[in-house]
């Protein structure tokens, strides 16, 4: 396993100063990377050699030798296979399309005239369609932190690629969100420019109108001192823009309404969530909206016309030779050939009466504060259900370009797989600046903990348990847990509202927690075991008890013993006694 690479402006300001060479960089960089070669090999399309990489670094220390500023010096970066690099092909995850183009991309080539080498092309979702990272012919990036979970899409292999301390920072892309909700998951920076604020000349075009080239890197330094690189009116693009900054006081953050919210299923996103608020809200006043208008522009990104961008940008590899494409991006590309010339326009129309409400917006709050996904799944979930679940993390990004906003992805925790959670904070067009501000004061205030260890192998997800009457330490039923190498990590509460009963004709006397609006917090031990071993437990739960999920004082939700309203039947409440031991000590 790699250590972190330091960052690109530490990088950068080493190599100019004297006090590293590029070809130190570059070293270190390639065996690093052999090193991860074994941990994650489908990362890469194509990569220079080391050979090449040897021969620019030492023209990086040429260049810093002559007096040349380079504000990049000797920074490696990835950039994902759908943007040209000369000297290598582009695929676009797609073999059969690949080409090798006579001209780098504008922001790369931007990149390495400030001195930056890039080292290779990232594997992606094919054709940029995706947010997942498991439709490739290349293989599947998995996260760099439980490799059972999805790394994310379509610009999976370039987030990795951070995430692993590879390269400080990567290009990828972002349509629907590919740019953000692979830093999410990977514990990463996301940022995604204002529309036309970075050039999109050299990329292969998912839908060309709202396309935008964004980075990964591992702390907002690297992002701002990439958009001072890259950003700025390119003539060879014909949606770039000259650039432009709106300034910000975020004194009102938007966000969505409580009852259109969607976690779907995940309380450790939502508790995640609720605490990033409460940290936003420390300097802020959070204004919950109407987000309505916002979901029903981001259902037109694939469920309306512009599913027929995709289709003008392969179609006719997809007339020519369907069967390269992959069976899942074939499936979302082909709904726009009968797509005409009146349903386009319509969705256009709708679009700029959707786009108004959203400008509208702006006058009521001056930043919003979405999660970035409301879950993460494991590759085999979104094997078996490749549509349903790719939209599910698509539910608070497909919107953002639509609507010309731009956006900022950062981390706000990790779950207990070690999967990341983010929130992405989105403001106007031309915000850019202030977003990334907003966002250093944002973890400056929320002071979270490190990423947890990088995984070399699969990781044996763990689940929390909460008990409260026999399985106590101690108690009858205690030994259900020891046999299953249950960890014990605390003792605590639950959140004031839930009652607990003694059940009538239970042997051993067992308690019945239920959940009441006039409760109290009741004491409960929090065990730890691995999936297999909750599985054969919950297993053996009779009824009318059952496994759900109980929420912690510390507004946490862990999984733990409620009851089926017939085991209320003749039972005493005792919640007054303060739990059950003291009911036990009573005799």
């Amino acid at each position: 396993m790699t250590d972190p690479l330091r960052s690109a402006t530490e990088i950068a300001d080493a190599v100019a100063t004297g006090r590293s060479t590029a070809a130190a960089i570059m070293e270190e960089t390639i065996a690093g990377i052999e090193r991860y070669d074994a941990v994650q090999p489908a990362i890469w399309i194509s990569r220079r050699s080391p050979g090449d990489l040897r021969d620019a670094a030492r023209r990086i220390d040429a260049r810093i030798a002559d007096g040349e500023s380079l504000p990049l010096a000797g920074v490696p970066f990835a950039a994902k296979d759908n943007i040209d690099v000369t000297g290598l092909e582009t695929t676009a995850a797609c073999p059969a399309f690949a080409y090798r183009p006579e001209r780098s991309a504008t922001t790369v080539a931007r990149l390495e005239q400030a001195g930056a080498i890039c080292i290779g092309k990232t594997n992606l979702d094919q054709f940029a369609t995706g947010l997942v990272g498991v439709r490739s012919p290349y293989g599947i990036p998995r996260n760099a932190y439980n490799p059972d979970y999805v790394s994310g899409g379509s610009s999976s292999g370039s987030s990795i690629c951070v995430a692993a301390g590879l390269v400080p920072i990567a290009l990828g892309t972002d349509t629907a969100g590919s740019g953000r909700v692979p830093a999410a998951f990977n514990h990463l920076i996301g940022f995604k420019p204002t529309k036309g604020r970075w050039s999109t000349d050299g990329l292969v075009p998912a839908c060309r109108s709202v396309d935008c080239i964004t980075v990964f890197a591992n702390d907002l330094a690297d992002a701002r001192l990439a958009d001072a690189v890259i950003g700025g009116f390119d003539p060879r693009d014909p949606w770039s823009k000259p650039l432009a900054h709106r300034d910000i006081a975020v004194s009102r953050i938007g966000v969505p309404r409580r009852d259109q919210r969607a976690f779907f299923g995940d309380a450790q996103s939502e508790t995640l969530y609720e605490r990033a608020l409460a940290t936003l809200g420390q300097d802020a006043d959070i204004v919950e909206l109407d987000i309505a208008p916002l979901l029903e522009a981001a259902r037109l990104l694939y469920g309306g016309p512009w599913v027929a961008e995709r289709t003008a940008a392969i179609g006719s590899l997809l007339q020519d030779d369907p069967d390269a494409i992959d069976p899942t991006v074939r499936e979302v590309v082909s709904a726009g050939i009968d797509m005409g010339a009146v349903e386009l326009w319509n969705g256009i129309y709708r679009l700029a009466e959707l786009k108004r409400h959203a400008d509208m917006m702006w006058n009521d709050v001056d930043m919003l504060a979405f999660p970035t996904t409301g879950t993460t799944y494991r590759v085999r979930e979104l094997q078996a259900a490749p549509v349903a679940l790719n939209s599910n993390l698509g539910f608070y990004t497909n919107f953002v370009n639509l609507l010309d906003m731009a956006a900022i992805a950062v981390p706000a925790g990790a779950r207990t797989n070690r999967t990341g959670f983010g929130i992405t904070l989105i403001g106007p067009a031309d915000t850019d600046a202030a977003l990334i501000d907003a966002a250093q004061d944002y973890l400056d205030a929320a002071k979270l903990p490190p990423p947890p260890p990088l995984a070399e192998e699969t990781i044996v997800e763990r689940v929390k348990l909460a008990v409260v009457g026999a399985h106590l330490k101690d108690m009858p039923l205690h030994w259900q847990l020891t046999s299953r190498d249950a960890q014990f990590i605390a003792e605590t509460t639950t959140a004031p509202s839930y009652r607990l009963y003694a059940m009538a004709d239970s042997t051993p006397p067992k308690p019945a927690l239920a959940f009441s609006a006039d409760g109290a917090e009741i004491p409960v031990e929090i065990y730890e075991m691995d999936v297999a071993h909750f599985g054969s437990f919950t297993a053996e739960v009779p009824a009318p008890l059952a496994i759900g999920t109980v929420t912690l004082s510390d507004g946490s939700s862990v999984k733990g013993f409620v009851a089926e309203p017939r085991a209320l039947d003749g039972a005493e409440d005792i919640t007054h006694l303060g739990g059950w031991r003291a009911f036990i000590a009573q005799g």
